[in-house]
């Protein structure tokens, strides 16, 4: 069965914040993930209710989808959602599926469920039973409790007839604004069916909401290694793990030669299959001469936040003679953590010789291996 979809995005989202719709969650906009559900459930068009001015935000989230359209909205969820129905033009009978674009986690499941409710019922919405104990309270005190039984937290998307809805929202007379398109069938006459909901499907509202949708998203882990060597050379210090180390020589390099992170810069693009410090920071190219390894770093972490991921934690290991590493192995640890804005448990630095053997024995070049854990989207 074909329907249509009408996506609220217009809202402040105060709450969290401001612009919530826009936020990421995981690898893309939050508004993205229910309009991506809705057109690969098969919705013939999808209407994305926008605050004015927010044309080009808008564009940008949902870069690369056909199918919907932007409208702007009013100044209540209300009269967003009649300016959503106002360019529909399918049939009367054509189902149309109403959706906060706060609730990402929309599946095909749910979809289908509200649609074969529309069988024989005016309206569908998805819901969960209420499972806590309510209680009533007032400044802080509790004043008595609330009977749960027959109690339900309503979803969205909510479905209607295209007819039906646009005739029940004429037909609303009062001044208050309805909580939901449910309330206005209801008002209407229509009856409106309880569908099994999802938990999944819960509504981000506050800040720390994002952070519990971040928690529901499929995860894959991937590993990383990393290996740099440079040659001594005459000098006053080395850098190492961002670093300064008084020394009589220092790393040849054209950098500034810190064998430490671009192994660890290395072992971070390898995680996500993005080529090696050299495609993205090629030696011939004179920008980068002389440049702080800092940037490189912070550059591989940046890449990993842009495909929704995040370092879980690094390790590398300086294979020297000298200069000694124990004592600055802190300071080490601690200027990785703050580049990567890891916590200080989830960063290692060691340190190792080769017991006089190879080159590093023979004092001609540091070495420098890492490891790295990232967590992506699946």
């Amino acid at each position: 069965m074909g329907f249509a979809a009408i996506v609220v995005a217009a809202g402040s989202g105060s709450r969290a914040g401001g612009d919530k719709q826009w936020r990421a969650v995981g690898d893309r906009p939050m508004v993205r993930w229910s309009v991506e559900a809705l057109l690969a459930a098969g919705a013939d068009s999808v209407i994305v209710v926008i605050a004015p001015g927010a044309e080009t935000r808008a564009a940008e989230a949902l870069a690369g989808l056909s199918g919907w359209q932007a409208v702007v909205g009013g100044a209540t969820r209300a009269a967003s959602v009649q300016a959503g129905l106002a360019v529909l033009e399918q049939p009367d009978d054509m189902p149309v599926l109403i959706h906060d674009a706060a609730r990402p986690f929309l599946s095909a499941t749910v979809i289908e469920r509200l649609l074969d409710a529309l069988n024989d019922a005016e309206g569908a919405l998805p819901a969960l039973p209420v499972a806590d104990s309510l209680r009533r309270g007032v400044e802080g005190l509790v004043i008595g409790g609330v009977e749960r039984d027959g109690l339900w937290r309503a979803q969205t998307p909510q479905a209607f007839r295209l007819k039906t809805i646009c005739d029940a929202y004429a037909a609303w007379t009062d001044t208050e604004a309805p909580t939901d398109e449910a309330a206005v069938v209801e008002r209407a006459g229509g009856r409106v069916r309880l569908v099994e909901g999802d938990a999944r499907l819960m509504k981000l509202t506050y800040p720390e909401d994002f952070s519990m949708a971040e928690a529901l998203l499929p995860k894959t882990f991937r590993t990383g290694q990393g290996f740099d060597v440079h040659r001594w050379g005459p000098g006053t210090s080395v850098w190492l793990c961002g670093v300064e180390i008084p020394h009589d020589q220092t790393l040849i390099g054209h950098s500034d030669a810190d064998a430490g992170l671009h192994a660890l810069t290395d072992a971070i693009l390898g995680a996500i299959a993005e080529g090696d410090i050299g495609d993205h920071f090629p030696p011939t190219d004179p920008r980068w001469k002389g440049a702080s390894s800092d940037r490189f770093l912070v550059y591989a972490a940046e890449r990993v936040t842009a495909r929704g991921g995040r370092i879980v934690n690094v390790d590398v290991t300086l294979i020297c003679e000298q200069p000694k590493v124990k004592p600055h192995r802190q300071a080490m640890r601690e200027r990785l953590a703050e580049l990567l804005s890891l916590p200080l448990d989830a960063v290692s630095v060691k340190a190792t010789t080769t017991e006089a053997l190879g080159f590093t024995g023979r004092g001609e070049g540091l070495a420098a291996q890492a490891a790295v854990s990232v967590e992506l989207p699946a």
